[in-house]
């Protein structure tokens, strides 16, 4: 039996097309672009860009100031749940933050992670409220859910959010080398 690598060759190309071309099809008409339309729908949202992952659902937003992504956050795992699946939803800001807000930021944030690393959560706001005193003209609201202390920071023309997640991550043994 003599084997001919032409049509060997055109097979295999044919069929990879078709099974990552399907799989590709599939991706983003089932479930990229309607997940999509759910991130575009919600209010204070700017932009976002969708990563979806086997484990993890990745969504960079870009929001404006009226924000409140404790809402975003329910509603984007409530109304996308058949598209999310098992998977964990993870959100990404990117926000129009100053060199003060980080500063103020970076002096609140010993406090904030002595709270959350102690699972104080309602030290937070106080911690916050605070450093507020030394930056006037500085707002900051707090919010929390089961999966994020959601924490919204503005000079009146910027805004700093931050997600803080509840849920601490572990670290790993490192490897003497």
């Amino acid at each position: 039996m003599k084997l001919r690598l032409w049509p060997i060759v055109t097979s295999v190309i044919v069929s990879s097309v078709v099974l990552f071309g399907g799989w590709f099809l599939y991706d983003s008409l089932a479930m990229e672009n309607p997940l999509s339309r759910i991130v575009q729908q919600q209010p204070g949202i700017e932009q976002s860009k969708i990563d979806i992952g086997s484990r993890v659902v990745t969504i960079e937003l870009t929001p404006k100031p009226e924000a409140n992504f404790r809402e975003i956050y329910k509603s984007i795992v409530e109304q996308g749940s058949s598209i999310i699946g098992d998977r964990e939803v993870e959100l990404v800001v990117k926000d129009a933050s100053t060199a003060e807000l980080d500063r103020w930021w970076s002096d609140a944030l010993f406090d904030v992670a002595e709270a959350m690393e102690s699972r104080h959560y309602a030290a937070i706001p106080a911690a916050l409220e605070a450093k507020k005193a030394a930056f006037p003209g500085l707002q900051v609201s707090t919010e929390m859910d089961e999966r994020y202390v959601y924490v919204h920071m503005t000079d009146g023309t910027h805004d700093k959010f931050k997600l803080l997640p509840r849920k601490t991550q572990t670290m790993g043994v490192w490897p003497n080398e």
